[in-house]
């Protein structure tokens, strides 16, 4: 019951699921259990995985998946995911983009990316992110549906997994007086790593199973390498990471999925 408290605490969190009254006074809340609902965060991703499946399915086939289907499908998901989560992720994005495209020094890229305007930076990271969003889901459409709904639920869970690593390798930096993941501000335990990269292992499974190894190594090292390179970047120029880091990460994550899927099954087409 414990397991699933923490479950629900980080789908109120990270959602606009709504987890309220009775519901909300069960699940409870404390620093220490939002700490501890981190292991389920790629869960969570199987909740908007949902909402990103059913809704790209249901507009494919219903405009007959031909056509201009996979690109109002692609939209469509889109859409819907952003409504399910609030876009709390594409916020974080926009604020890091601020911040490190408009200082150079830790200090003023951090004071920048407190600021709740969005900027120049900003403003183009998150147009940038959402067309390569809808372009690698409506290629991944017009290469079968069961490719795209594949790739959504392997890169929406495994994404999720990857601002985890950030906080394990680095400090907070951000104002843990008013960051909403000053909880998570404390080391991640590897028990709690590990939790977290089980509720990935089923979506990959998935992603095997429905695409082939090929697909899913490809997946999962341009994922991989979108989050490595985030983690790069923050030690170098923030000297850690700040809640905004960890949204930022888990879009590059998604991406990097969607990319290397296309890719592979491209090349496998070809």
């Amino acid at each position: 019951m414990q397991t699933l408290r923490h479950y629900l605490l980080a789908v109120q969190f990270f959602t606009r699921i709504p987890v309220t009254g009775r519901l909300a006074t069960w699940v409870g809340y404390s620093p220490a259990m939002l700490r501890a609902s981190s292991a389920h965060f790629p869960g969570v991703g199987w909740l908007v995985a949902a909402v990103a499946v059913g809704s790209y399915a249901a507009l494919w086939l219903g405009l007959g998946g031909a056509g201009f289907a996979p690109l109002a499908a692609a939209v469509g998901c889109t859409i819907a995911t952003v409504l399910v989560t609030g876009g709390f992720h594409e916020d974080g994005l926009a604020d890091v983009a601020d911040g490190l495209g408009g200082a150079y020094q830790p200090e003023r890229a951090l004071e920048i990316m407190k600021d709740s305007r969005i900027g120049a930076f900003g403003a183009m990271a998150l147009v940038l992110a959402l067309l390569a969003k809808v372009a690698l889901l409506a290629q991944l459409g017009h290469l079968g549906l069961s490719s795209a709904l594949a790739a959504l639920a392997g890169g929406h869970v495994l994404s999720r997994l990857w601002p985890l690593v950030i906080v394990r390798a680095l400090p907070h930096v951000g104002d843990t007086a008013t960051s909403k993941s000053k909880p998570l501000a404390d080391q991640i335990s590897v028990r709690a790593l590990a939790a977290a990269a089980l509720w990935c292992f089923p979506a990959l499974a998935l992603v095997y199973q429905a695409l082939g190894a090929s697909v899913l190594i490809a997946s999962l090292l341009a994922s991989a390498a979108g989050a490595a390179w985030m983690l790069w970047r923050f030690a170098r120029r923030l000297q850690g990471f700040t809640g905004d880091c960890l949204g930022a990460t888990q879009q590059v994550g998604e991406i990097g999925f969607y990319l290397g899927a296309a890719i592979a099954l491209a090349q496998r087409a070809a």
